[in-house]
């Protein structure tokens, strides 16, 4: 008698392995991210009249309101990351390349030993970057090599979390640039924090080599056995046919489909855009932030697309699955600004604070850190709410304000494994459901929690 559900979910508790029973769970509790989004919202405003004296209804409707809607530029930012990126690796060369990786991956072993370093470094290089790279990469593997499909998007997952540590790390470049608002480091004593202190230093580069290692030997032994393996499945659909202003609205030699075969068109593009590259960097003006990513990712997809035509229908199948995004932003936006907008991020980062001394203040940096990344997941929003308070605490202790600046951002890496805000446009562009990821990620995060913690008070 066949059975409409996958191996995950069949049988008890009682038949399945430990790591078994984490996804099960998590694929059985674990709701759509929207509706998670929706409760956490309840859960934070229920914990601001709980703990924060003063907080009204009114109050938090309106810090719910500001959040919500202050998030929608960055939302969108988010949006042209997938998107463009989408684009980068939609190209043929592209898909070529991540293939020919993908043909060298014989076992669940060698696809760790080949996702691991890729995800991580391109994570390293750019957040992302890493995530375009990690959804791709998944997809080019599971079609390659008959491996658990959630558990390997699941491992593309973990090796990008060590993005924080790495040169898009908002927490780090803030703390680098002279004049920068969320540079508390500055305000408080005057002098900069250079890269060689925080993302170059022992104690973040140990951890981060470590984990990349740890987690794929970890993942390689926990893959799933026999008949619980669920792998790729492609759909098989034909490929969409063209809207009405595309192609096959065209004749073959009108001006229009003339048009939209030139490449005149990209031609224009790239010159204005490196041409404003070369500018950034003629004048030193150039930073290496979310809209330079996003206009880099739309020159590097433009000239491997070739002609504007396949961008656009790169564009278009890419923002197909931005829907959960559009979604959730807003709710978590929302979510930031009851936590900011009642002081309950203000009250539990002080909390921890009260508690160091200078030698624990990293450590506790990192637990608040953590706990406030689960509500929210935003390095640099939790950032403008945690630095005013651990900063001038590292100042009066005489803590290392580098170690304790870089717990922050280490904790965003591990709360990331069990918050979905930033697995959602992985899971989308890989074309999975997020509780196949989550429960393997949940591993990740109390694996590289002890690592991190471990780091910031013994290594130098």
């Amino acid at each position: 008698m066949s059975s409409n559900h996958p191996p995950a979910a069949q049988g008890g508790l009682a038949d399945k392995g430990i790591v078994a029973r984490i996804v099960y769970v998590f694929e059985r509790l674990l709701p759509d991210p929207f509706i998670l989004s929706i409760g956490l919202t309840v859960l934070v405003a229920l914990l601001a009249v709980a703990l924060v004296p003063g907080t009204t209804a009114p109050k938090l409707l309106n810090s719910w309101y500001t959040g919500a809607f202050k998030i929608l530029q960055f939302a969108f930012q988010m949006v042209l990351i997938l998107a463009t990126g989408f684009a980068v690796a939609d190209a043929p060369i592209v898909r070529g390349a991540l293939g020919a990786m993908a043909r060298r991956v014989n076992s669940p072993a060698q696809a760790m030993m080949l996702l691991f370093p890729v995800v991580a470094l391109a994570a390293w290089l750019n957040w992302g970057l890493g995530l375009v790279v990690a959804a791709f990469l998944s997809r080019e593997i599971a079609r390659q090599t008959r491996v658990d499909f959630g558990w390997l998007v699941a491992a593309s997952y973990s090796a990008w979390s060590v993005c924080n540590n790495g040169l898009s790390s908002s927490i780090a470049l803030t703390q680098a640039t002279h004049g920068n608002e969320l540079n508390f480091v500055e305000k408080a004593t005057g002098q900069i924090i250079p890269l060689s202190q925080t993302i170059f230093a022992p104690f973040v580069l140990v951890p981060t080599i470590s984990i990349v290692l740890v987690m794929a030997v970890i993942f390689a032994w926990i893959h799933p056995k026999g008949d619980a393996v669920q792998p790729l499945r492609e759909t098989g659909a034909a490929p969409e046919e063209a809207d009405s202003h595309s192609r096959s609205a065209l004749a073959p030699d009108s001006p229009a489909a003339r048009m939209e075969r030139s490449p005149i068109g990209t031609l224009i593009l790239l010159a204005v855009g490196l041409g404003l590259i070369y500018l950034k960097v003629s004048t030193h003006k150039f930073a290496l932030d979310i809209n330079m990513t996003i206009l880099i990712f739309l020159l590097a997809g433009l000239a491997l697309q070739g002609r504007p035509i396949n961008y656009a229908n790169a564009i278009r199948a890419a923002v197909k699955q931005t829907g959960s995004m559009v979604l959730q932003y807003p709710m978590y936006g929302g979510i930031m600004g009851i936590m900011a907008g009642t002081g309950l991020a203000a009250l539990i980062a002080k909390g921890f604070v009260d508690i160091a001394t200078g030698t624990t203040l990293p450590l506790w940096s990192y637990v608040s850190s953590m706990i406030i990344t689960l509500l929210v997941p935003s390095a640099g929003g939790h950032w403008a709410v945690q630095g005013p308070f651990v900063v001038p605490a590292a100042v009066a202790l005489h803590a290392d304000a580098a170690r304790t600046a870089m717990g922050v951002a280490m904790a965003e890496n591990v709360s990331n494994m069990l918050q979905p805000f930033w697995a959602v446009p992985v899971v989308a562009m890989a074309g999975i459901r997020l509780q196949r990821v989550m429960g393997y990620t949940a591993i990740t995060f109390v694996v590289t929690f002890v690592i991190y913690g471990a780091s910031l008070l013994f290594v130098p």
